[in-house]
């Protein structure tokens, strides 16, 4: 008898939890339709295409097919290991994506700080859309942009300045040493106005009482910035770097290869993981190798943003993405 009176009991208390989730489904069944299209594009672009994990670890057989073709197991990663500049390419990638992380962050802020202090609200859209507009051009065309300033022989910087200046004309794209500085200026001038106008929402959002009590207390621009703004859009700052970080082990492939003109007497400065893999699959047309080199890319960037998130959460739990 006790077990009769206790079974329907524990039944109808784990229906409960079920019966609540169904009643909240079909109370918000419009927005869960509306975002069906989202959902499927998300899987997709995002989830559908990681099948392609299986290609990093066979060697592919196309009249095989994926599942057909034979395991090679870490064959395809020893490859990418294999060549003298491995560790070169990778070393490449990662400083020049922490240069860019390093100089973006701080130049964005600025700019930031800087757009909101202008008044005047026509002047304001202004300065935002001309920084924003390098963000939306193709690297196709940043490339032969600059192409147009280093041309050996037309190019803007030979022509225009060293010529009047009577210095010896520079063949750009046949001297490495300069590209570390090239690189660094195009990726700045091409991503530091999305940052920008980022950072510049967060601190429109700020309340402007926080700057009258400062004003009121006697403090200067520079306090304000620093004691009020800064500190309030860091958890922005800290989000958008862990998202940068998570990409550390990615380099921008139409930066390197579009702005250098795929010139190989470059490659000793401007080789990375991408422009690596691309030349190598244009040789061997070895799929597996593009698919362990994206597998090991995705693999330490989680890595890496999992790793940041718990730092940040150990001294700011606040400030933490997750």
């Amino acid at each position: 008898m006790a077990t009769s009176i206790i079974a329907p009991a524990t039944e109808t208390i784990a229906s409960k939890p079920q019966k609540k989730l169904l009643q909240r489904l079909w109370k918000y069944r419009s927005l869960l339709i509306l975002a069906i299209p989202g959902f499927a594009l998300l899987f997709v672009n995002n989830y559908l295409p990681m099948f392609g994990i299986f290609l990093a670890f066979k060697n592919l057989n196309y009249t095989k097919g994926i599942l057909g073709s034979d395991w090679v197991g870490f064959d395809n990663f020893k490859f990418m290991f294999a060549s003298n500049d491995a560790w070169m390419i990778i070393k490449h990638t990662i400083l020049y994506n922490f240069t860019f992380l390093a100089i973006n962050t701080v130049l964005a802020v600025l700019l930031a700080v800087l757009l909101n202090e202008v008044r005047n609200r026509i002047l304001s859209k202004f300065f935002q859309s001309t920084m924003l507009l390098p963000h939306f051009i193709s690297m196709v065309i940043v490339g032969y942009l600059v192409y147009g300033f280093l041309n050996p022989e037309l190019g803007f910087i030979n022509k225009s300045i060293l010529e009047p200046l009577g210095k010896e004309t520079i063949a750009w794209y046949a001297s490495p040493e300069y590209w570390p500085y090239i690189l660094t200026i195009v990726n700045t001038w091409k991503s530091v106005g999305y940052l920008a106008v980022v950072y510049l929402a967060a601190i429109v959002g700020i309340d402007q009482e926080y700057y009258e009590a400062a004003r009121i207390d006697g403090a200067g621009r520079w306090k304000q910035m620093t004691k009020i703004t800064v500190p309030l859009i860091t958890p922005v700052i800290i989000i958008m770097t862990l998202l940068a970080i998570g990409r550390i082990f990615n380099a921008d492939f139409g930066l390197f290869y579009q702005a250098t003109m795929a010139s190989g007497m470059l490659k000793s400065t401007t080789e990375v993981i991408d422009t690596y893999v691309y030349n190598a699959l244009l040789v061997t047309g070895d799929t597996g190798l593009a698919a362990a080199a994206g597998l090991l890319q995705s693999v330490v960037g989680f890595i890496l943003v999992i790793t940041v998130n718990r730092i940040v959460k150990r001294f700011s739990s606040d400030n933490a993405l997750f």
